[in-house]
């Protein structure tokens, strides 16, 4: 199983089966990293633009995500992709959220950094995954204490868009 570079599990064998598109692909098949910061890596820009920008790896070329330099897949579905906990942030609150960024992708040995691969868990499964027994992939449902916190936050929410006149608000009419 792939680590970190202290040696904690990331509990997946390879991070880019959980990829699906890389964040820099149009819906056109066309890379935007070369079209918009073609100053950053000026070589892989003229070869994209020769190319009338397309991915060589959507196009269906000889490439897969891990041959391109300029690869980053970042999951934007808020939820855990282990056990599928929805995402309850309360507007203006500080609380923790539920589910934080968890990165597939590690330089090992010294080396720089591959690719940035990265997925939403839950606290509580990101924990279980860092301790070295839990995989990604497991059929899981959100822990108790997982579930709670989330219908804690959607009972807040739903009191929230509750009506409540203000003479009821407030006393002091």
């Amino acid at each position: 199983m792939e680590k970190t570079p202290t040696g904690t599990s990331v509990g997946v064998d390879d991070p880019y089966e959980h990829v699906d598109v890389c964040d820099h692909v149009t819906d056109d098949g066309r890379c935007r990293y070369a079209f918009e910061h073609p100053e950053q890596d000026p070589e892989f820009a003229r070869e994209r633009r020769a190319d009338e920008f397309a991915c060589p790896v959507a196009a269906g070329d000889d490439w897969d995500w891990t041959d391109c330099p300029k690869f980053r897949s970042r999951n934007h579905d808020r939820e855990c992709q282990r056990c599928g906990l929805e995402e309850r942030r309360i507007a203006h609150d500080d609380e923790r959220p539920l589910l934080e960024e968890h990165h597939l992708s590690y330089a090992g040995g010294g080396e720089e950094l591959r690719h940035e691969i990265t997925v939403y868990l839950c606290r509580w499964c990101h924990a279980k995954v860092h301790g070295l027994w839990a995989r990604i992939t497991d059929d899981v449902s959100p822990d108790a204490e997982a579930l709670a916190a989330a219908e804690g936050r959607r009972s807040r929410e739903q009191k929230e868009f509750s009506f409540e006149s203000a003479a009821d608000r407030y006393d002091d009419f």
